[in-house]
């Protein structure tokens, strides 16, 4: 495949980006010339990856970092590896993420859902931001779902440890991702860097397979039928990551290409503030004790 221009000297960093839309988005990059890193938490699966990406972009620049992204020492030995290895990061999609409809509990004590889908991406934004504003113009993506609609953020219980609902974890932790893209692009005014959350529309990908709970196998299987590939779903974070429209434009929900507005609830500004202060509290404190699933 020949390289375009479009993206010719940019690095992005694509969490996530083994499987489903994060490898879409890789491709497709790769294809427009940037240098890729991809994340994946089990290394053959992630050295298989990097290679069918770079096949199928004919780009040989495709970077591999293997982390379990649910435990923050995971996001924080990833981000000094990414440090290393990248002097200019122009791109960071945050990307990963997953459902599980069962409670499960991370290495630092957390819910597994709150702790992947919504802690991770804010630590490691957090932690290579300064790389990304002394290469701006740059850009965060973030992945969202429009599932945020139904969520609600629950302080008194942000890890379900009253009552869970597999659900009700996604919905909530898709909202955090468009409660922290806004906070973040209003902290970055006038760096040069800027921040956009989307929803990929319902995509066919291993979207809740490695739960094992009992019911949602033959459940998701039907969905699938109806949802769109890979390809389709990536294209408004490669949208986002590449396009001379999007350049600029901060503090936004996309869909498809076209900027749109998110539920109500996620303008909330005393919630914006209240979860960025308990973000910042959960990634900063030492380990919880665990507590069984």
């Amino acid at each position: 495949m020949a390289l375009s221009a479009s993206m010719a000297g940019k690095t992005v960093l694509i969490t996530g980006g083994t499987g489903g839309i994060g490898k879409a988005a890789a491709i497709g990059l790769a294809s427009m010339g940037a240098r890729v890193g991809i994340t994946g938490r089990d290394r053959p699966r992630a050295n298989r990856s990097a290679a069918e990406i770079s096949h199928k972009s004919g780009n040989p620049a495709i970077d591999l970092f293997v982390a379990d992204m649910s435990s923050q020492s995971e996001v924080r030995r990833l981000a000094a590896e990414v440090l290393a290895a990248y002097p200019q990061l122009d791109v960071l999609i945050n990307n990963v993420g997953g459902f599980w409809a069962n409670r499960h509990i991370t290495a630092d004590g957390l819910e597994h859902t709150f702790a992947l889908n919504h802690l991770a991406p804010f630590l490691l934004t957090s932690l290579l931001l300064d790389r990304l504003i002394a290469s701006a113009p740059a850009r965060i993506v973030t992945v969202s779902s429009g599932a945020h609609s139904l969520g609600s953020i629950d302080f008194d219980d942000l890890m379900g440890e009253g009552k869970y609902s597999g659900q009700s974890a996604y919905n909530q932790s898709k909202l955090a991702n468009v409660l922290f893209t806004y906070e973040l692009a209003s902290r970055l005014v006038g760096t040069g860097v800027t921040a956009t959350v989307l929803h990929p529309g319902m995509t066919s990908t291993g979207f809740g397979s490695e739960d094992g709970a009992r019911g949602w196998g033959p459940l998701i299987a039907v969905m699938r039928r109806f949802m769109q590939s890979p390809e389709r779903g990536a294209a408004t974070s490669i949208y986002l990551a590449s396009s001379a429209e999007a350049e600029g434009i901060s503090g936004r929900y996309f869909t498809g290409r076209s900027a749109t507005e998110s539920h109500a609830s996620s303008y909330d500004p005393s919630t914006i503030a209240r979860l960025w202060r308990v973000s910042d509290d959960l990634v900063s404190a030492p380990p919880r004790q665990a507590i069984p699933a």
